[in-house]
């Protein structure tokens, strides 16, 4: 069973209080996703390979380490997942960007993928599957899969916030794909929303309704 990381450094947990008030406004609200995305990629990217090589300082020689194995893909899940890549481009500038489109069928209540653009070389990376809210779990589940359809086996699922159902929802459809979140709260509302949680994350990002 894949396992669920809550990444609770105080630095993430300080700025995540802050994004979750009703009174913060795009700007502020924009930059610090950013900054706790940046953060949270420290645990994400904790079991990166290294290889050992041989440097000169400017004193002599010695024996260091740089990142091997495979490259990495960040995949925002659009819309609201794109305030969180620039963070961990900051971190990772050499990563590559695809992105991921999913709306659900009003009538068949099923996701549809509506875009998808990834790397030409995706068989070769490793994936950060990247979406602010996992509520329902539906829509991460179903971009889970369609990544998987094109040859992609190594994926893991970023987000700020998750409710519990969401994480059954994607354990169960994909017990082999580790979820990464800053906090777990306590459930979802009657409409879906992540109680406490911190709103609609695409419209607070972009300022919309």
């Amino acid at each position: 069973m894949a396992k669920v990381h809550v990444i609770d450094h105080p630095l993430i947990q300080h700025k995540l209080t802050i994004i979750r008030d009703k009174t913060t406004g795009p700007k502020d609200f924009r930059e610090l996703v950013n900054e706790v995305a940046l953060l949270m990629a420290y645990e994400v990217t904790r079991d990166m390979p290294l290889q050992e090589v041989e440097v000169e300082t400017p004193i002599c020689a010695t024996k260091g380490f740089t990142i091997a194995g495979k490259k990495l893909a960040l995949i925002p899940i659009l819309r609201a997942g794109l305030g969180m890549v620039e963070g961990v481009l900051q971190l990772i500038p050499t990563a590559k960007v695809g992105h991921i489109g999913v709306y659900r069928d009003p009538e068949s209540l099923q996701p549809v993928e509506y875009y998808c653009k990834l790397p030409g070389d995706s068989e070769e990376r490793d994936f950060i599957l990247i979406d602010p809210m996992l509520a329902t779990g539906g829509s991460a589940a179903a971009a889970i899969g369609f990544i998987k359809q094109r040859g992609c086996a190594s994926i893991k699922l970023m987000c700020l916030l998750a409710a519990p159902e969401g994480i059954q929802a994607v354990q169960a459809a994909h017990p082999d794909v580790d979820i990464f979140t800053a906090a777990v709260d306590d459930q979802l509302n009657s409409h879906g929303y992540i109680i406490p949680g911190l709103g609609d994350a695409g419209d607070r990002l972009f300022g919309t309704k």
